[in-house]
């Protein structure tokens, strides 16, 4: 019922910027928070940024700095503005949301965690 679907991963150069979306939609729930995480060939999946509904936002120590979440509300999107790239960024993003869902027929809320696809960013000269 709900899908998060990320886009604008690629290839950049070194010291180059990309911005990366997801989009959250379907119906029936509402966003607690989003985040992004990220998989580099070979290693587990580590923590990017995260942003709450109340516009918070947390980063990992090595991203603060370069790296800014942001949302829109009214989309349901969440972006990911990331500057001086270097090749160590090179992985698979993926957007994370926590979510409050009702269900139509009984009313009762839920409490889940979704993923997307992720989107590839490789940064190489």
């Amino acid at each position: 019922q709900v899908q998060l679907v990320e886009s604008g991963g690629g290839l950049v150069q070194p010291g180059g910027s990309l911005r990366l979306s997801c989009a959250a939609s379907g119906s029936g729930f509402r966003i607690n928070a989003m985040g992004w995480y990220r998989q580099a060939p070979g290693k587990e999946r580590e923590l990017v940024a995260e942003i709450t509904s109340g516009g918070t936002a947390n980063y990992a120590e090595s991203m603060k700095g370069r790296f800014t979440i942001s949302k829109d509300n009214a989309k349901n999107t969440v972006f990911l503005q990331m500057n001086s790239l270097t090749p160590e960024d090179t992985a698979v993003y993926y957007c994370n949301a926590g979510l409050q869902s009702t269900d139509r027929t009984t009313g009762i809320i839920g409490y889940l965690e979704v993923w997307g696809q992720g989107t590839l960013v490789t940064v190489s000269s």
